[in-house]
């Protein structure tokens, strides 16, 4: 898309984004080479002088010096400056701790996955283990989310889940109040799992993942006031989409980067939404999903320091062999 954007012929160029930047600073070079070219030098340059020393090292002389050189050229509104009619979004933390059974799988699947992820960084380096890294981590956070997910022997003789029945308590509770929720999940099998659970229940839903062929229907039965729960994975359901006639929203699982879950907490938290919102994160206690969220911490201040005012800093590296021993270490709490 960058060299497909080069083609067009233009006098003047304008990059409109809510989210400049999601996963590293190279999103921000890609679109200011495009709009400014030249401003933050060549891929090469930027990266030695800008992103390796804010991303990895935390430099502040080098923050400030990429915020002075980027102000002239941006003009920011926030959500609250445009939106202040918006009603209040609170956030809710939901530590959920494992039982002793589910603990048991955890730890299987971590001391298994860490040996690997050891050995595969031994052998190749860092960067070159990174797919072996995210499988590993895909693997402990499946454990948290639902044992069902882990095709293994092991994973099929565990039937507790903590987070799957502190969904059911809390949607119970929910739908009672009266309340309109949408549930977001990254795995469209744990969506299809706690479809099965509503079903049990007597709550009525709808879903949408990518595979959802009818997705304008789907959406016009939820805003009609068709079923008080709506299961959405968080790729298809997380852009795109107003859903103002909810007032709640649970994120199943946590996703490594912020952006992406403000974005599916605004499909509720934006204009035309006349309801305080409420955002539920379920967390299992002392896992890697506690992890993530000190990643998005990290990630978020690397984001903030690019808008800061002045000169101030507060990037800081969020990923190196330190945080990756940190995501591999046993259950904590």
């Amino acid at each position: 898309m960058a060299k497909a954007l080069r083609d067009i012929p233009a006098k003047g160029r304008l990059a409109l984004t809510g989210t400049p930047m999601e996963n590293s600073l190279q999103d921000l070079w890609t679109l200011f080479d495009w709009v400014v070219p030249g401003l933050l030098g060549d891929r090469k340059t930027f990266q030695a002088l800008f992103r390796t020393p804010i991303e990895k090292q935390g430099d502040r002389a080098a923050q400030a010096r990429l915020n002075r050189r980027l102000r002239p050229f941006m003009l920011r509104r926030t959500k609250e400056e445009v939106a202040g009619e918006l009603p209040p979004r609170t956030e809710i933390l939901d530590s959920v701790d494992l039982p002793k059974a589910q603990q048991a799988l955890y730890e299987t699947v971590r001391s298994a996955m860490d040996t690997r992820v050891r050995e595969a960084v031994a052998a190749r380096g860092l960067g070159a283990a990174r797919i072996t890294i995210l499988d590993a981590l895909l693997k402990l956070r499946q454990v948290c989310c639902d044992p069902a997910l882990v095709k293994t022997e092991a994973a099929r003789s565990v039937t507790d889940s903590a987070k799957r029945t502190r969904l059911r308590e809390l949607l119970l509770e929910l739908v009672a109040e009266g309340r309109r929720v949408l549930v977001f999940s990254q795995f469209v099998e744990m969506l299809r799992l706690i479809s099965s659970d509503l079903d049990a229940l007597g709550i009525a839903h709808l879903s949408l993942t990518g595979q959802t062929t009818n997705r304008a229907e789907v959406l016009q039965e939820f805003a009609e006031g068709t079923a008080p729960v709506f299961l959405l994975s968080l790729k298809a359901g997380g852009v795109g989409l107003t859903l103002t006639e909810a007032d709640t929203v649970i994120l199943y699982d946590p996703w490594w980067n912020p952006a992406v879950e403000r974005q599916a907490m605004d499909r509720v938290h934006r204009i035309g939404q006349d309801k305080p919102v409420f955002v539920h994160r379920l967390v299992a206690s002392g896992t890697v999903e506690e992890k993530i969220l000190q990643l998005q911490a990290k990630k978020q201040a690397l984001a903030d320091a690019l808008f800061a005012e002045g000169d101030d800093d507060r990037g800081a590296a969020f990923f190196d062999e330190a945080t990756l021993a940190d995501l591999f270490a046993p259950l904590t709490g």
